[in-house]
C-alpha cells in the first residue's frame, strides 16, 4: 500500500473544525493500520509541485506511527500542486503491483494521462478531500478571497445571491467533473469533507469494493 498524499497550501484549509490536510492525515491513519493487520506494506510520497518526501513501504506498528508523525509535522517547501510528479514517482519506484492511495483535493489539471498509465499496473483509489465552504459562500457582505497556491486576490461581493449561486454551480460542476473523469478511467473514488462524520462512508467504500472484486 503506498499513499500519495497532496500537502500543498490548499490543504491548509477547513472552514469547520479539521484543514484537508489533517483529514488526508486521518485517512492515512486508519487506512494504514488497516493494512498492517494483514501484514502489509505500507509507503508514503508527500507532494506538492514536486515530491518531498518518500518513506519506502514497511511493516510494522512503528512504521505507521513514524508515517503518521511526518505527516503531522511536515513543513512543505513549496505551495502548489502537481499530481502527475507525484504519479509518475509512484510509477518509478513500484516494481510489484500494488494499491494506491492518491489523497488530494484535486485543484490541479493535466494528470489524468499519468494516473490511466499508473492505473494499467496498479490499484489505484482517488480520495478527494473537500470542504463545505468550496459550494458555498456565506452571505457576509464584501468577502477578499486568496489562492493559498498562488497569492492571488480576489473581492467577491457574497451579499449578491447571483454570486453565491455561481459560485456553488461552479462547484457543483467541479465536482462532478472529478467524478466523471474517475469513473470514465475506472479508478475507485471516495469523496470526504472535513466536516463529514466519513467513517461509515469509509466502511461502506471498502465493502463495496470487495464486493465488486468477488
Amino acid at each position: 500500500l503506498l499513499f500519495l498524499v497532496d500537502l500543498s497550501a490548499s490543504g491548509r484549509f477547513g472552514s469547520v473544525k479539521n484543514t484537508k490536510s489533517e483529514v488526508a492525515t486521518e485517512l492515512c491513519a486508519l487506512l494504514a493500520f488497516s493494512a498492517i493487520k494483514n501484514n502489509d506494506k505500507v509507503g508514503l510520497v508527500v507532494f506538492t509541485e514536486t515530491v518531498e518526501l518518500f518513506i519506502p513501504p514497511a511493516k510494522g506498528t512503528s512504521h505507521v506511527l513514524r508515517l503518521i508523525s511526518e505527516l503531522l509535522r511536515f513543513e512543505p517547501q513549496h505551495r502548489g500542486t502537481k499530481i502527475t510528479a507525484a504519479v509518475d514517482y509512484a510509477a518509478r519506484i513500484l516494481n510489484r503491483r500494488s494499491i494506491v492511495v492518491l489523497i488530494s483535493d484535486f485543484f490541479d489539471s493535466d494528470f489524468q494521462r499519468a494516473l490511466g498509465i499508473l492505473s494499467r499496473r496498479h490499484d489505484v483509489i482517488a480520495a478527494s478531500v473537500n470542504d463545505a465552504r468550496e459550494y458555498e459562500l456565506p452571505n457576509v457582505g464584501l468577502l477578499d478571497l486568496e489562492d493559498p497556491e498562488t497569492g492571488a486576490l480576489i473581492s467577491v461581493d457574497t451579499g449578491s445571491a447571483a454570486v453565491r449561486k455561481r459560485y456553488k454551480a461552479q462547484g457543483l460542476a467541479r465536482a462532478e467533473e472529478l467524478r466523471d473523469t474517475f469513473k470514465s478511467m475506472n479508478i475507485d473514488h471516495i469523496e470526504v469533507g472535513t466536516s463529514d462524520d466519513y467513517l461509515l462512508d469509509l466502511i461502506r467504500f471498502f465493502k463495496r469494493r470487495e464486493k465488486q472484486r468477488r
